[in-house]
């Protein structure tokens, strides 16, 4: 069984908090595997395998903008958050699915790809790079996820209606030959928030519950 939280406009580190709690929850068997969907205000945050060195802004025009750089626990180099991405916490327990993480990665991946299909864009995966791109080209989904005794946190981040601007302030994932893009930017349409997260809850919930 998955069941769906939606926590809101939160500041990262609440969230992170909370992740952390509620996976610890999953990994006893006191909550089920849980799909967590909110947003958070402007944050850079980088992975075990990232480096200030893809954070292009520096410090003093950060702090002017209030923007805090985090280091966090999820694999992968820097990402941005913002208002109007869609962030997922799929708090998953592996064993009650498939001890892969290969699989779930991919399996997550599929997910997004086919969520943001119902927005008539066509998206998938990259050799070598994870995360979801249109064209190849241009990433609309970022991914980075922890494990600890097969338990997942942290997740995606589905670029609906953003400010893409603020990417110029990374080297987002430390790529520098590619591009990011959200749901707006490809279509030139606004959906709402709430439809975009009914679509990838049901893409994910179909996926991960082996339904066809």
């Amino acid at each position: 069984m998955i069941v769906t939280e939606r926590w809101g406009l939160v500041p990262f580190n609440e969230a992170w908090e909370r992740q952390r709690e509620l996976a610890f929850r999953v990994e006893q068997g006191l909550a089920p595997n849980t799909l967590v969907f909110c947003e958070h205000p402007t944050v850079i945050t980088i992975g075990k395998s990232g480096s200030m060195d893809n954070v292009v802004a520096q410090g003093a025009a950060l702090r002017a903008r209030g923007i805090d750089v985090i280091p966090i626990d999820r694999g992968g180099d820097v990402t941005m958050h913002n208002p109007g991405q869609l962030v997922g916490y799929p708090v998953f327990h592996l064993s009650t699915l498939k001890e892969d993480l290969h699989w779930f990665l991919r399996s997550l991946e599929e997910s997004i790809c086919e969520a943001v299909a119902m927005f008539d864009i066509s998206a998938s995966v990259v050799p070598g790079l994870t995360g979801v791109w249109v064209d190849n080209m241009r990433k609309i989904c970022a991914i980075g996820i922890h494990c600890r005794k097969w338990v997942i946190y942290h997740g995606f981040a589905l670029n609906v209606f953003n400010d893409l601007r603020d990417f110029d302030l990374i080297v987002p994932c430390g790529i520098r030959d590619k591009e990011v893009t959200s749901i707006v930017q490809e279509t030139g349409k606004k959906p709402e928030m709430i439809a975009v997260e009914k679509a990838v809850e049901n893409c994910i919930t179909r996926k991960f519950s082996g339904l066809p």
